[in-house]
């Protein structure tokens, strides 16, 4: 009696999954090198890569060399791990980028909360009774509250992420309405308003707008107004979400990163270098991360685009396991 291998069962030795496979995670790996070079080359001080076509030298020579490894890493990786399926690496790369999300939604929550009491404390002149007159003086500087407070609530938002989840874009919803309703009562019944009140308000929905876009790609809960998708065979689908994910969406974000990364003084790099505040006198110090979500966008919307990319392959090929994507469609 003859058998027939079920598809994923034998898709990972295919020339089609393999050839996808190494394009998507060579994509992650010069992606990581990108950003560990932009760390080195703008807040280290190296060289950068570009500058082993002038005279940047050998340490220049070393940070274009990482992109190499890091490719060298994803084929390793790939070859390595040839029995998997195309399916079981989108939701691989899905659990990844849902871990980045829910590490970010965390560190924002604790930042915004930490950082509304400091500068609630200091516009009220409570703060050196509290932390002493020279720790107050030095939160009154963003280069110090950056790096000694946000940065370390950030580890900690790491360590939660790692032991929860739940990503929790409801709660930061209720948190950006609890947020809105504090301004009010306080406003119109107390006549008491400040900066940080409304800063905290941008802050917490930059972070759930920014952040949730990817999750939302992810449940496939952006609404898609089309005329022909829903009619079209699910092979079909596959091909419009494969070529769309590439070309509207790693693309998009490759755009956002190289242009908001690519020099010291671009739109990422400049309010992140410098902790940008706001002009607003006692409000919240809290400009330069906002900026930074765009980066974290960016980088979790093209993780994100990556995996819908291997699924929709995976769909094309007729790979069991698919999701259903008309679910959210609005004809």
């Amino acid at each position: 009696m003859t058998t027939t291998t079920p598809p994923e069962a034998s898709s990972g030795s295919d020339s089609g999954v393999l050839l996808t496979r190494l394009f998507s995670w060579v994509m992650l790996a010069v992606l990581i090198a990108f950003l560990a070079n932009n760390f080195l080359t703008h807040w280290a001080g190296l060289p950068g890569a570009r500058a082993v076509l002038g005279d940047g030298g050998a340490l220049a020579a070393l940070q274009a060399a990482l992109y190499a490894v890091m490719v060298a890493l994803a084929v390793f990786f790939v070859t390595r791990n040839g029995d998997q399926t195309l399916r079981q690496d989108s939701k691989r790369i899905s659990d990844m980028n849902s871990f980045f999300i829910r590490a970010a939604f965390w560190a924002v929550v604790m930042i915004g909360v930490v950082d509304m009491i400091i500068s609630f404390l200091r516009v009220e002149g409570l703060l050196p009774f509290v932390v002493g007159e020279s720790l107050a003086t030095e939160l009154g500087k963003s280069q110090f509250r950056g790096p000694y407070v946000h940065f370390p609530l950030m580890l900690v938002g790491i360590a939660i992420a790692s032991v929860t989840r739940t990503l929790g874009f409801i709660w930061l919803a209720l948190l950006v309405v609890f947020a809105e309703l504090l301004i009010v009562i306080c406003r119109f019944i107390f006549s008491y308003e400040q900066a940080f009140m409304a800063d905290l308000v941008r802050f917490w929905y930059a972070a759930l707008f920014l952040f949730a876009s990817a999750y939302t790609l992810l449940e496939e809960g952006h609404v898609r107004v089309d005329v022909f998708y829903a009619g079209m065979a699910p092979k079909t689908k596959g091909y419009v979400n494969a070529i769309g994910s590439l070309v509207l969406g790693v693309v998009l974000c490759w755009i956002l990163l190289i242009y908001g990364m690519g020099s010291k003084s671009a739109v990422i790099n400049s309010p992140l270098l410098s902790y940008e505040v706001t002009q607003a006198g006692f409000g919240m110090y809290v400009k330069y991360l906002m900026a930074g979500f765009l980066g974290i966008f960016a980088v979790s919307m093209m993780v994100q685009f990556v995996s819908y990319f291997m699924d929709a392959v995976a769909d094309v090929r007729g790979d069991p396991g698919g999701r259903d994507h008309d679910v959210h469609a609005v004809q």
